[in-house]
C-alpha cells in the first residue's frame, strides 16, 4: 500500500469537478448536442492532437502552454472514460486502478523485496514484464502472439517502424553494426534509382521508398538517434532558413514566386551563411535540451 498523501484531496477535488461536468456535458436531455453526439472514434483524433500540443509545449519550453495543454489532453481521458461509463466498457476509476496496478507490477524493484536495483537488470525485468503482459493479452483475445504484439498502427509511421525494429531487435533479428545498415541504405537508394524514371511503376516506387525511409529509421536506430526529433529539427531548420529567403525577397521588393530559381537558390545560400554565423541554436531549445546534438548540413 502507498501512503496517502494530505495534499491528495486537493488535487483530487478538481479531477471530480471535471468528471462532473462532463456527466453533465454528456446528459441526454439537458447537455451539449456537439458533446453528446461524441464517440470513442470521432473523438480520437483530438486526442492524438492534444497529445502532440503537449510535446510542442514541451519542445518549447513554455510552461504556461504546457499547464493549459495537458488540461486539454485530460479532457480527453475524462472524455473517453465517460463515453466507456456510458456503454458499461470502463470508467474513470478502472482506468486509473488499471494503470496504477500496471506501474506496481512493472516497479518490482521498488515493490517486492530482494529484487535488484541496477538500472540495467531494471529494464530487463521490465521488458520482460511487458511481453508476459501482452503474451498474457493475446490469449485473452484468441490472437496469435507475436513479438511485434502491441504495437499501435495509428502511431505515426517513423515511430511506429523504430518500435517494430526494436522489437525485432530484442529476438536477435537485427542488423550486428551500423556498417551493414548503411550497405543496405546504399542498396535501397540503387533500387529507388531503378524505379524513378518509370511513370508505369507507380506502385513501385512507393514501396522501394518506403523501403527507403524503413532503412534510414534503422541507420537512426543503430546511431541512437531519434528520427523523429532529427525530421522535425531538419522541418525547424528549412522554416528558418525558408523565412530568411522571403525577408530577402521582401527586402528587395521582391515576390517569392515571381523570382526565378536561381535567384531563390542565391538567397537560400546567403540564409544558410547567415545561420551559420548567427547560430540558430541560440534560440532553438530543442537543441537547447540535447548540447552534444549536431546541427545537420
Amino acid at each position: 500500500m502507498i501512503e496517502s498523501d494530505p495534499d491528495d484531496d486537493v488535487v483530487l477535488a478538481p479531477i471530480g469537478d471535471l468528471m462532473r461536468l462532463m456527466r453533465r456535458l454528456r446528459d441526454p436531455e439537458t447537455g451539449c448536442p456537439w458533446d453528446i453526439k461524441q464517440t470513442f472514434a470521432s473523438i480520437s483524433a483530438y486526442t492524438i492532437e492534444e497529445a502532440y500540443e503537449v510535446a510542442d509545449a514541451i519542445a518549447r519550453e513554455s510552461w504556461d502552454d504546457l499547464e493549459d495543454e495537458l488540461g486539454d489532453l485530460l479532457l480527453q481521458v475524462v472524455f473517453h472514460a465517460r463515453i466507456g461509463e456510458e456503454q458499461g466498457l470502463f470508467d474513470l476509476g478502472t482506468v486509473a486502478r488499471a494503470i496504477h496496478r500496471k506501474l506496481v507490477r512493472r516497479h518490482p524493484h521498488i515493490f517486492a523485496v530482494g529484487t535488484s536495483t541496477d538500472e540495467t537488470a531494471q529494464r530487463a525485468i521490465w521488458e520482460t514484464i511487458k511481453a508476459e503482459e501482452r503474451r498474457r493479452k493475446a490469449e485473452r483475445t484468441d490472437t496469435a502472439f507475436s513479438a511485434l504484439s502491441g504495437v499501435a498502427r495509428t502511431i505515426p509511421p517513423l515511430q511506429r517502424a523504430h518500435k517494430l525494429q526494436e522489437r525485432a531487435a530484442r529476438v536477435g533479428f537485427d542488423w550486428p553494426d551500423t556498417a551493414q545498415v548503411w550497405d543496405k541504405l546504399l542498396e535501397e537508394i540503387r533500387e529507388v534509382e531503378e524505379v524513378i524514371d518509370r511513370p508505369d511503376a507507380r506502385l513501385a516506387q512507393e514501396e522501394e521508398i518506403g523501403d527507403l525511409l524503413f532503412t534510414i529509421v534503422n541507420l537512426s536506430r543503430h546511431l541512437k538517434i531519434d528520427p523523429d526529433q532529427a525530421l522535425r529539427r531538419a522541418n525547424e531548420k528549412f522554416e528558418r532558413r525558408f523565412g530568411e529567403v522571403e525577408r530577402q525577397a521582401t527586402e528587395r521588393g521582391k515576390d517569392v514566386e515571381a523570382l526565378p530559381l536561381a535567384a531563390l537558390e542565391t538567397f537560400w545560400a546567403a540564409a544558410k551563411v547567415l545561420e551559420k554565423s548567427t547560430g540558430p541554436d541560440a534560440n532553438d531549445v530543442t537543441k537547447r535540451q540535447d548540447p552534444g546534438a549536431e546541427r545537420n548540413e
